[in-house]
């Protein structure tokens, strides 16, 4: 397959571009194109064979759901069962933004992309293209990363071109995307509404709405034997090449245990890689120091950290020593990440 790529600016797309993108889809195709949280892999959500192509593309296992985009709240309804209250204010107050919700779905959607689940996914990106893109292809469009299966989600077009190239009709570079980190899930058929995945909008943001918000225990437990709520959970991500650990605790303990471990390794002959931050990367003397960012600012790290992973990657590192961060905010969403990448090797120093 030949893939066509084409670069787009991010605030004006190119009208002609979105319509030829858009008539990919309508003819059952694929299409790569950035969110403000990561690129994703586009197919109309109505045809099996399209939707098909998606998983096939990516080897994506077949029990792992996919999200729907829309373009706007009137589009959900032909999709889900009821809109409640709660779900209103979720739209309302988040949307268009990095927050997926969890409803009940219609007759419409196939199992195919609910991967069996009586649910569906849905979320509305704040991303020109991605908005022009289903607006032009008047159809909801079903969109995990645009990624292999199991690697680091892309950022940039790059990242899409080296995993997908030849595999999908059509990329669309517009540049690097904001957060970094994928939408948050939540499911709000519970009493207390549950994180199934953390992404953009922080359990601090939720706060400002519901009393209560929970996560999903398999997200804030380091135990591997939970099991996750969410079949998507259950699959190794964002995986670089390399053996991958990561070093939760103080900060000065994690330099210096990061640093004894650097030396050991590099006494063994492997070559080392070091995801430091700002704040400590002066701290180390062996191994490829890069940085992920501020622990001042967490979505600067945020923003990197699938960057950084790939960087690794093309400097065939042996093994990755990772700084962890604090949970507060986005921090969550990075640690949740991280502990997928490195396959559940956690240190706590």
């Amino acid at each position: 397959m030949e893939t066509i790529v084409v670069k787009v600016e991010k605030d004006n797309p190119n009208s002609e571009t979105i319509e030829k993108a858009a008539d990919i889809i309508k003819r059952g195709g694929t299409v790569a194109f950035p969110t403000e949280t990561v690129y994703g892999l586009g197919a109309n959500c109505f045809d099996e064979g399209a939707v098909d192509k998606i998983f096939i593309a990516k080897g994506r296992p077949q029990d792992n759901p996919l999200i729907l985009h829309v373009s706007s709240i009137e589009e959900v309804y032909p999709l889900v069962e009821d809109i409640d209250e709660r779900a209103k204010k979720l739209m309302e107050r988040f949307w268009p933004g990095p927050l997926t919700l969890i409803f009940n779905k219609s007759e419409k959607i196939s199992n195919k992309l609910t991967g069996g689940l009586s649910t569906v996914a849905i979320r509305m990106p704040k991303h020109k293209i991605a908005s022009e893109l289903i607006k032009h292809s008047k159809v909801p469009i079903a969109a995990p990363s645009a990624n292999l299966s199991g690697k680091p989600s892309p950022t940039n077009a790059e990242h899409v071109i080296v995993d997908l190239n030849g595999r999908v009709d059509m990329i669309i570079d517009g540049g690097s995307t904001g957060i970094g980190v994928e939408s948050t899930v939540l499911d709000i058929s519970q009493d207390i509404p549950t994180i199934l995945r953390p992404g953009g909008v922080t359990y601090e943001d939720l706060l400002e709405i519901f009393p209560q918000v929970k996560y999903d225990e398999s997200i804030i437990s380091d135990d591997e034997n939970i099991v996750p709520k969410s079949p998507g959970q259950k699959y190794k991500h964002y995986a670089p090449k390399a053996e991958m650990i990561v070093f939760s605790g103080d900060v000065e303990d994690m330099v210096s245990s990061i640093k004894e471990y650097s030396k050991k390794m590099e006494l063994e002959g492997k070559k080392v890689g070091i995801m430091a931050t700002e704040e400590t990367m002066k701290e180390y003397d062996e191994g490829i120091v890069l940085t992920m960012g501020s622990r001042n600012e967490k979505e600067t790290i945020a923003r990197n950290l699938f960057k950084i992973l790939r960087k690794f990657d093309k400097l065939n590192v042996d093994i990755i020593l990772a700084e962890g961060v604090d949970r507060e905010g986005i921090g969550t969403a990075i640690m949740n990440r991280m502990k997928k990448a490195c396959g559940g090797n956690i240190r706590r120093v």
